[in-house]
């Protein structure tokens, strides 16, 4: 049987798919403020939500012993938690799905010989990857579960990017099947991009801060901060200096809004670079698309912060930047192989 078949790619790109999903869901979880519903983790009988009105009650007088119902929800009846429990519920459930799809195919084409020896490599690094994830996603929601009815967001940084960085691994070794054929790399534009994929993955951690820290409520304006400030007042006051960097809200959304500027320039001068190439289809349509979804990306940043983060614009933007990192895996990778 042919190893690295076209099973094996379909395999692949159906984890992707599954790891966007579970994205989409975990924006949604976050923006209804639904992550700590549920308080405790059962592998296995944690699939099944409850059904019974004791189950349900339980799950409930569970959820009343921690800070988010103390402090946030006190006013929360049994209907109000059930529309929160599912969006967690379906979050988990999700990763459970994925972790299946990952290990029981991986093991069939691993017994029936359907793998190099490099795939095989490759694939125990991304299960390391989304085990990793599960961990991170738990690790996140003890922060939420102590003092505080807030998840830590350097935690959810680490679990958000985790996702992304994950789903870029699965598509890279998705792509490597797709196109075997090598051709020496456009090494000066190759270079650029690898800059770049450096500035939309700190972009991306600023973006969980941002969500985290509940930051995009803040400065509601734009191109300027507040009160005709690019810069406002707020975004720099706390000392020591450097915790305005990882902690203060105002000067993490300032930095987050900055950023958008480089990767943009970034993006077009990937662009401009490449008009002076001979390029393949591939490469063509790569670089395209880099342009329109940083274009559009950066428009859904725009109204996200205008509109004060309504829930669809809140996930539209969240997918757009999974989009975003998806153009700029492709493009990396047609630009290095």
């Amino acid at each position: 049987m042919k190893k690295d078949n076209k099973k094996v790619i379909y395999w692949l790109l159906t984890g992707c798919l599954l790891i966007f999903i579970m994205v989409i869901v975990g924006g949604i979880t976050r923006l209804t403020d639904s992550g700590l519903s549920i308080t405790n983790y059962k592998l296995i009988s944690g699939t099944i939500p409850p059904i019974s009105e004791k189950e349900w009650q339980e799950a409930f007088d569970l959820y009343k012993q921690y800070p988010e119902y103390q402090k946030l929800n006190s006013h929360y009846n049994l209907e109000d938690f059930k529309s929160i429990y599912f969006w967690e519920w379906f979050h988990r459930v999700i990763g459970r799905v994925i972790g299946l799809v990952f290990i029981f195919p991986f093991i069939y084409f691993l017994v029936t010989r359907q793998l190099t020896k490099k795939t095989i490599l490759k694939c125990l690094v991304l299960l390391g990857l989304g085990g990793f994830q599960g961990f991170l996603g738990w690790y996140m929601v003890k922060s939420g579960l102590v003092d505080m009815p807030d998840v830590s967001h350097f935690r959810l940084a680490a679990h958000l990017t985790t996702a992304f960085l994950t789903f870029a691994a699965t598509l890279w070794v998705a792509l490597d099947l797709i196109f075997p054929t090598r051709k020496p790399a456009i090494k000066p534009i190759r270079n650029l991009i690898i800059i770049s994929y450096g500035v939309l993955i700190f972009q991306i951690v600023y973006g969980a801060f941002v969500a985290g820290l509940k930051a995009g409520l803040l400065h509601n304006h734009w191109p300027m901060m507040n009160d005709g400030q690019f810069i406002h007042f707020s975004a720099f006051i706390q000392q020591p200096f450097y915790k305005n960097l990882i902690e203060n809200p105002s000067g993490i959304q300032f930095i987050h809004r900055t950023t958008a500027y480089l990767v943009v320039f970034c993006i077009f001068l990937i662009w401009k670079k490449s008009r002076t190439l001979t390029l393949t289809m591939h490469q063509k349509m790569a670089i395209n698309w880099l342009v329109i979804l940083v274009i559009v990306q950066f428009i859904l940043g725009v109204f996200t912060i205008i509109l004060k983060v309504p829930l669809w614009l809140g996930i539209a933007h969240q997918v757009g930047a999974f989009l975003l990192l998806s153009a700029m895996t492709f493009t990396l990778h047609r630009f290095t192989k």
